[in-house]
């Protein structure tokens, strides 16, 4: 990865005994304003509830644009499936998701816009001792494992990836979320765009009955049970693989290359695909090989919020600031590269959507 270990370690530390405050804020529902600001002001809050990998992010935004503008932001990582629920039950003021929202949920989330505001990915990782970290992986290889038909890490499909690795015979124990996840729409996406038994088996959604394996919660429950168990394979957000010392599979893109997680592999995936769709959405997964460095499960993650808010003039304001270069200059450090200018752009024309 591009940062240091230990400084991504302490940062996103700080987020984990940061959510679980705001997570009891957000859940409470939206609050008109608390307490007061700088010089006695009313200071307003703004609630959201959903994605937790875009959760260390906004754990760096909450406090720098409170210090800059008086608006205090809180956040309860409750998943992008939870975030989505909340805020069409207008329980927070906005929500936050990895997947885009379905036909089905922007109707029922009654005219929500959805705003791209940050750039990730999400990442394999396993726990099998003995073996080293950055193993190679390809996305039918992965579709099999997590469809129960490859079931050992010294299988054959396995092993001709990786010559001269001593894949031991232990078992593998697929993990995923089980909980409504971005995560889980990105890493079924990509099986989906690599593996036509699997689109036709199971399919992209954020909470896909997966054939096989063990569920866990949030990017923290999959990170602590694939460290728990020895034959362990599962994912997580880009920015929880050095926070926990986890160890990374590389998958192979459209290129036949193993490009890193890195802002770079990232940047390039987003820069070859520019299509933005007419709900507003960028899917990214499978991007074509004609982007050699492009990491495959790369992602936008959305902010959800409601055309029409009582809030509208600070949640604008707050949205300005996400994508702008004060909000994005926090992003690299863990993970998130910035948004290229043609999304910029795009989701400014969104956010002037939103009225009171």
């Amino acid at each position: 990865m591009e940062m240091n270990g230990m400084q991504r370690v302490t940062k996103i530390a700080a987020v984990a005994m940061g959510l679980a405050v705001v997570a009891l804020a957000a859940a409470c529902g939206s609050s008109g304003s608390s307490g007061s600001g700088s010089g006695g002001s009313t200071s307003t809050v703004l609630t959201g509830a959903g994605s937790t990998l875009v959760a260390p992010l906004i754990s760096q935004w909450e406090p720098d644009y409170n210090k800059s503008a008086g608006i205090t932001i809180t956040y309860g990582a409750v998943g992008s499936g939870g975030g989505i629920d909340a805020i069409t039950n207008r329980t927070v003021d906005f929500g936050a998701s990895d997947a885009p929202l379905s036909s089905d949920q922007a109707t029922a989330c009654k005219s929500c816009l959805q705003i791209p505001w940050a750039l990730a990915a999400t990442v394999v990782t396993y726990n099998v001792k003995g073996v080293p970290d950055k193993l190679k992986l390809t996305g039918p290889v992965l579709a099999a494992i997590y469809s129960g038909s490859i079931t050992s890490w010294n299988d054959s499909q396995i092993a001709s990836l990786n010559p001269g690795v001593n894949l031991p015979s232990t078992h593998i124990t697929p993990i995923y979320r089980s909980d409504g996840s971005g995560d889980s729409f990105v890493f079924t996406s990509y099986l989906s765009a690599v593996s036509s038994d699997w689109k036709s088996k199971v399919g992209a959604s954020t909470q896909p009955a997966f054939p096989t394996g063990q569920g866990a919660e949030k990017n923290s429950g999959v990170a602590a049970a694939v460290q728990a168990t020895d034959g362990a394979i599962g994912y997580v957000a880009v920015s929880y693989i050095a926070a926990d010392s986890l160890d990374e599979a590389l998958l192979q893109n459209a290129a036949g290359n193993y490009p890193e997680p890195t802002t770079k592999g990232i940047s390039a995936a987003a820069d070859a695909v520019t299509t933005i769709q007419p709900d507003g959405s960028v899917p990214l997964v499978n991007p074509p090989a004609s982007a050699p460095d492009a990491y495959p499960m790369s992602t936008y993650s959305y902010a959800i919020i409601p055309q029409t808010s009582p809030k509208a003039k600070q949640l604008k304001a707050f949205l300005t600031y996400a994508i702008g270069p004060t909000g994005q200059a926090f992003g690299p450090a863990l993970g998130f590269p910035s948004l290229p200018s043609a999304i910029v752009a795009h989701s400014k024309t969104v956010i002037a959507k939103i009225t009171t």
